[in-house]
C-alpha cells in the first residue's frame, strides 16, 4: 500500500453515499516511483526499501519498492500500483521501470512489454507512440533529470507484465491502444468513485471517431444497446460508442466535436428516464421510471386508473411491458421514443452545431419496441 507523511489527513478521503473511502495514486504516479528507485538504485549500487515522490498535483507518495534486478548498467524496480478504494482494473498490479545511463544529458522515455502502443489518430499521443500519457511523461521525467542532476542522460522503459490482460479490462481496445494499459493520471491521484476518467475515456473516444472524418454517431448505454444496434439493425460496430449513464455529457460532446447526426438505441429501462427530460440514468441520481410511463399511458386516454395504478406498482420495466403488451397499450412506446428523440434536440437546440437526434427502444424480454422514424429508413441509413 501506499502511503503519504499523514494517512490520517482528510485529504486521503472522499466521502460517498456515506462511505469514507482511501485516494490512492495513478499508474503516473507509480511509474514515476519506480523510475526513482531504480536510478537510485542505479547511481548508489545498493537497492531501495521505499521511495518518495510527488505526484503531478504535488502531494508526497511513498512506496515500498516491491522488486529490485541491477548491475553497473542497468537497474529495474517494481512498485505496487494502489489505487485506495476505487475499482480500478490495475489496482495491485506491478509497474516496472528500467533504467540505462546514457553517454550524453537526454532523457528517452518508452514503454515495454504489458504498456500498450496507439494505432490511432486522436488521443494524447500519436500513433506509435507508447501510452504513456503527456502528464505522467514529463512527471516522470522530471522526477529522473532531479535524481540525475543536469549532466546525466538516462534510458527509462516502463513496462506492466500483466498489462495485455488487464487492458481487457478497460477501455484501451475500443481506443486503438495495443498490448497493454495505458500509464495515465492527470493529477497523479485517484479518487475512487470517479466519474471523471470514464467521462473522459468517452470523450476520447468520441475524438477517435471525428479523427477519422465521422460526422454521425450511434450512442448506446451499453452492451444490451450495442448488440441491439449490430444485430437487429445491422449498424456497424465502428459507428457505435457506449456512453454508459452519462447521455447529457455524451449529448454536449456530440454538439462540442462537431458531430451533426446521432442515434440513441436503449434498452426501454434506460431511455424511458429520457424521454421524462433525465439525462443521467444512473439509479443514484434519477428513478422516476414509473412515473413517466404512467404519464404516458394516461395520455394515451382511456386507460383505466387501476391499470395506471399497477404499472405504477412495478418494479421493472420489464414487468411493465409485459402488463402493457397483454393490454394492448402498446402505442405508448411510440410518444415515448418521440419524447427522447425532442428531449435530446431541445438539450442541444440553443448551440451550434444543430445536431439531429433519433432514437430506438428495444427490451432485452420482447425486442425492438419504437423508433422515431420508419425502422427501415433507420435501417437504410446507418447501416
Amino acid at each position: 500500500m501506499a502511503v503519504t507523511p499523514n494517512n490520517e489527513a482528510e485529504d486521503n478521503f472522499v466521502y460517498y453515499n456515506g462511505r469514507k473511502l482511501r485516494k490512492g495514486f495513478t499508474t503516473g504516479t507509480t511509474a514515476t516511483a519506480a523510475t526513482v528507485a531504480a536510478i537510485r538504485t542505479l547511481l548508489n549500487q545498493e537497492p531501495q526499501e521505499t521511495v518518495t515522490v510527488h505526484a503531478a498535483n504535488g502531494k508526497v507518495a511513498i512506496f515500498d519498492v516491491e522488486q529490485t534486478d541491477f548491475d553497473e548498467q542497468t537497474a529495474s524496480c517494481a512498485i505496487k500500483k494502489d489505487g485506495g478504494d476505487d475499482q480500478d482494473a490495475t489496482d495491485g498490479a506491478l509497474i516496472f521501470a528500467t533504467v540505462k545511463l546514457r553517454d550524453d544529458n537526454e532523457i528517452h522515455l518508452d514503454g515495454g512489454k504489458g504498456v500498450g502502443r496507439v494505432t490511432k489518430a486522436g488521443l494524447a499521443n500519436k500513433p506509435g507512440m507508447p501510452a504513456i500519457n503527456p502528464t505522467p511523461r514529463r512527471v516522470i521525467k522530471e522526477a529522473a533529470r532531479k535524481e540525475l542532476g543536469a549532466d546525466q542522460g538516462v534510458d527509462i522503459v516502463i513496462a506492466v507484465p500483466e498489462g495485455e490482460r488487464i487492458a481487457k479490462l478497460t477501455y484501451n481496445p475500443k481506443l486503438g491502444i495495443v498490448g497493454g494499459i495505458s500509464i495515465l493520471g492527470t493529477s497523479g491521484v485517484v479518487t475512487p468513485m470517479s466519474e471523471s476518467s470514464w467521462k473522459h475515456s468517452i470523450s476520447i473516444e468520441m475524438n477517435i471517431h471525428r479523427k477519422r472524418g465521422d460526422k454521425s454517431l450511434v450512442l448506446v448505454p451499453g452492451n444490451y444497446g450495442e448488440d441491439f444496434a449490430k444485430d437487429e439493425l445491422g449498424i456497424p460496430g465502428s459507428k457505435i460508442v457506449q456512453m454508459s449513464n452519462f447521455v447529457g455529457y455524451v449529448l454536449h460532446e456530440t454538439q462540442r466535436l462537431q458531430f451533426n447526426k446521432v442515434l440513441i438505441v436503449g434498452d426501454l429501462g434506460k431511455m424511458v428516464k429520457v424521454s421524462g427530460g433525465i439525462f443521467s440514468t444512473h439509479s443514484k441520481d434519477a428513478d422516476a421510471r414509473a412515473e413517466i410511463m404512467v404519464a404516458n399511458l394516461a395520455l394515451l386516454g382511456g386507460v383505466p386508473t387501476e391499470f395506471l395504478r399497477q404499472i405504477y406498482g412495478c418494479l421493472t420495466t420489464i414487468s411493465m411491458i409485459k402488463m402493457i403488451n397483454e393490454a394492448g397499450y402498446q402505442e405508448v412506446y411510440q410518444l415515448i421514443v418521440d419524447k427522447i428523440k425532442k428531449r435530446a434536440e431541445n438539450l442541444l437546440a440553443h448551440r451550434e452545431p444543430q445536431v439531429a437526434v433519433d432514437a430506438v427502444i428495444f427490451s432485452r424480454e420482447t425486442g425492438f419496441l419504437a423508433a422515431s422514424k420508419p425502422l427501415a429508413e433507420i435501417k437504410d441509413e446507418w447501416q
